[in-house]
């Protein structure tokens, strides 16, 4: 399970997140070998994931941006056993250790606003251990390696990435990965 996600992400560390569903044909067609499901519903998210599959991508869905599911065990069951995406991403923490039990693919989404957030989401991460960790923003390479060394969880970097140097300074920080939306970052 993580094996694939870990060997894809080293190949190309570059994801790309979808947060417009009209972006996905553009996501399909980059170069990244991993995608990041951030807006659908119940009525596209199965054609989408069914489309990421069929281009020998990985898709992982973050279940709590999903209109039209609840938030809850029942709705990652379902997302597990009739989309199957290749893991979820989500901000809950029972939700983590849900997945976890159903032998999901894990990403731990924390927003990093300061540092009582980043005490609370460390304290989390060692709690739940998620598979992998998506730190937001990700321009912060500082709190990049701090969390890294706090949790030894492979970590993710996304959020108001733009350039070609907020990737080169995340992954110097220790991120194994960096999403963006941005299309440009896509074909570095």
């Amino acid at each position: 399970m993580g094996d694939v996600f870990f060997s894809n992400i080293i190949n190309n560390p570059i994801i790309a997140a979808i947060n417009d569903i009209d972006k996905a044909e553009a996501a399909v067609n980059s170069p990244c070998k991993i995608i990041f499901l951030l807006a659908g519903d119940i009525f596209n998210i199965k054609s989408i994931v069914e489309r990421v599959k069929e281009n020998h991508k990985l898709i992982y869905v973050h279940i709590d941006l999903m209109e039209g599911f609840s938030k809850d065990v029942i709705s990652l069951r379902f997302i597990n056993e009739n989309i199957g995406p290749d893991g979820i991403i989500t901000t809950r923490g029972n939700i983590v250790k849900a997945a976890k039990e159903m032998n999901i693919f894990t990403i731990q989404r924390l927003f990093v606003l300061d540092s009582l957030s980043l005490d609370t989401g460390i304290k989390s991460i060692r709690s739940t251990r998620p598979d992998a960790i998506e730190i937001l923003p990700g321009i912060m390479p500082r709190v990049t390696k701090l969390i890294h060394s706090e949790t030894r969880i492979p970590v993710i970097t996304g959020g108001l990435i733009s350039e070609k140097d907020d990737v080169i300074q995340n992954l110097k920080s220790g991120a194994i990965g960096v999403s963006t939306s941005k299309e440009e970052i896509w074909y570095m």
